[in-house]
């Protein structure tokens, strides 16, 4: 069965947030589900008494390797539990947790590839999609991304909708109006911000 990647962006953290705890609640594992906040109020909890946490020397060096500011904590109490301060390239600091980190950071594909914008590419999004949600959170947004089979994507979808995600589309026309050339996302990209087949 093919596997989408789902996509969502919120304006507010505690919505997303409220979000994700559906999305487990409903039994998605929280291995599938990723959350990326560039929200001051989404701050991360303190890493564990004896915990290694990695900081760049420089914070030029840490944003164009995509090195990690925070530890992003495991566990088994959900998706939440281990969200960590991260330095992604063409962003800066944001909080995040799940799958999609190692590829933002550029773990394993090399720092050109990575960011936010490389992360969303190598999952399987279109460059205009991932273009528009990096602009998203670049604005402060905070990005759901979800991994789930077909016969779950419907599910998945109200879920984030009924949680307060935003018409990406409608979005993104404001900001061009504001003078953003960034990308375009439509009909041909799957529909209105949702991601796409692997």
């Amino acid at each position: 069965m093919a596997v989408r990647v789902l996509t969502a962006l919120f304006e507010d953290y505690e919505a997303a947030a409220g979000a994700v705890d559906r999305l487990e609640a409903a039994g998605i594992p929280h291995s599938e589900i990723s959350i990326i906040s560039n929200r001051p109020d989404a701050a991360a909890p303190p890493p564990p008494p004896g915990a290694a946490v990695t900081r760049p020397s420089d914070p030029t060096d840490g944003a164009g390797t995509g090195a990690t500011v925070g530890t992003v904590l495991g566990g088994g109490a959900g998706l939440l539990a281990g969200l960590g301060l991260l330095a992604i390239p063409g962003l800066g600091p944001v909080v995040a947790a799940g799958w999609l980190v190692a590829a933002v950071t550029g773990a394993g594909v090399g720092a050109a590839a990575g960011g936010l914008i490389g992360g969303l590419t190598a999952a399987g999004l279109s460059a205009d999609e991932a273009e528009t949600y990096a602009e998203g959170v670049r604005r402060g947004g905070t990005l759901v991304t979800v991994r789930a089979d077909e016969s779950r994507a419907d599910g998945v979808l109200a879920i984030l909708d009924h949680a307060g995600s935003i018409d990406i589309d409608e979005r993104a026309e404001g900001w061009r109006a504001q003078g953003w050339t960034g990308g375009t996302i439509g009909p041909a990209a799957g529909g209105p911000g949702r991601g796409s087949g692997l």
